[in-house]
């Protein structure tokens, strides 16, 4: 039996709390203990919501909510922007906290990611001492609050740092596994989405019990080659190691405009300007795409993407432009005004698009 337990990997999944709003409600104190939403407006123009604090959640706000349905749920709420700019800082600092105990860190986006921390760099080898010290830090250094799961692999620990939030820690040992997976609701399994989960529930497959009385063969049948996945996962098995690199895919900028614009000139010095943003985070990464993507949202909120690639990367900002500027004249507009438009780089040049960073991807 030891030479078995010695076998598990000791992760942890770490998940800040509410994090884009905790930041605003620390740096802001008037916003403490009142329902802030980040991201949107209270005249429902401003796209989703981004994350709420839990004052706000209180009262059914959801981060992917519209702006407008969150502000008929809660009149009250106190709408701000987000400061990117901020919450990448903070960031920052909670790696750094991350790293005093180990190296292999696997960045999910901005306020999550995964630890291995089997060996850890100070020999204290309890991951649940681990995950407690790495609480404690970020609440005595950066007064913020985050959950934390601690498993032996990464699915497992990821759904347990979301058991007890806020400010929660969850350990789901290896006895206790399947145990735990057979109780599981499948909405809870991470990856499933509703989609998936009503076609689950169209097969009677409702909790994991009833996922795990199907073979492989028939799951594959189902669900493809998440079939597999889901075989495995509910045995508690998943091999999938922490990876301290993550490969940019592709790099992007969007805005929502204060109000609709019509084709012309001032949607055209709007195009600039994001694509002047896009393009930055193009040299900061010393990524040059082949293929730029346009994206356009309508006052209606339909949305299509145009996409153009070339044989040689795009390094000049004004070929950037250009490109951009061809595919919104070429866009069928069909009489419609523009709410929001974003510009992305990917297909990235060859000796670049292997180089890997540790932070989150920059995506539309």
């Amino acid at each position: 039996m030891k030479n078995e337990a010695a076998k598990f990997r000791k992760i942890i999944h770490v998940d800040m709390d509410a994090f884009y709003a905790s930041v605003e409600q620390r740096d802001f104190p008037e916003l403490r203990g009142k329902p802030l939403v980040v991201g949107g407006s209270p005249d429902g123009r401003g796209g989703v919501v981004a994350t709420a604090s839990y004052e706000a959640r209180a009262y059914g706000i959801r981060s992917a909510m519209s702006s407008k349905k969150a502000q008929q749920l809660c009149p009250y709420a106190i709408f701000v922007y987000p400061r990117f700019s901020a919450y990448k800082e903070v960031s920052k600092q909670i790696r750094e906290i991350f790293s005093r105990y180990t190296d292999l860190i696997e960045p999910l986006s901005l306020d999550e990611a995964y630890l291995d921390v089997t060996h850890d760099k100070l020999n204290i080898g309890s991951a649940i001492t681990i995950a407690e010290e790495i609480k404690k830090a970020i609440k005595n250094e950066l007064n913020l609050t985050a959950s934390a799961g601690v498993s032996i692999n990464k699915f497992v620990a990821k759904i347990a740092s979301d058991m007890n939030k806020p400010d929660g820690l969850t350990f789901i040992g290896p006895s206790k596994i399947e145990q735990f997976m057979e109780k599981l609701p499948v909405e809870k399994f991470h990856g499933v989405g509703k989609v998936t989960a009503e076609r689950m529930k169209m097969q009677h497959i409702r909790k994991g019990s009833d996922l795990k009385k199907l073979s492989e063969e028939r799951l594959t049948l189902l669900f493809g080659k998440s079939g597999k996945f889901f075989y495995n996962i509910v045995r508690g098995i998943d091999n999938r190691a922490v990876k301290p690199d993550r490969e940019i895919k592709s790099v992007s900028s969007e805005d929502t405009f204060g109000y609709d614009l019509d084709k012309g000139s001032e949607l055209s010095e709007r195009l600039l300007q994001i694509t002047q943003s896009a393009f930055k985070r193009v040299k900061q990464y010393q990524l040059y795409g082949r293929t730029l993507t346009l994206k356009i949202k309508f006052a209606d909120f339909k949305q299509i993407t145009r996409s153009i690639s070339f044989e040689q990367p795009i390094t000049e900002e004004d070929e950037a432009y250009n490109a951009a500027q061809a595919l919104l004249e070429n866009a069928d507009f069909e009489g419609k005004l523009v709410r929001l438009i974003g510009v992305g780089f990917s297909n990235f040049h060859e000796s670049k698009s292997r180089s890997k960073i540790d932070e989150q991807r920059l995506l539309f």
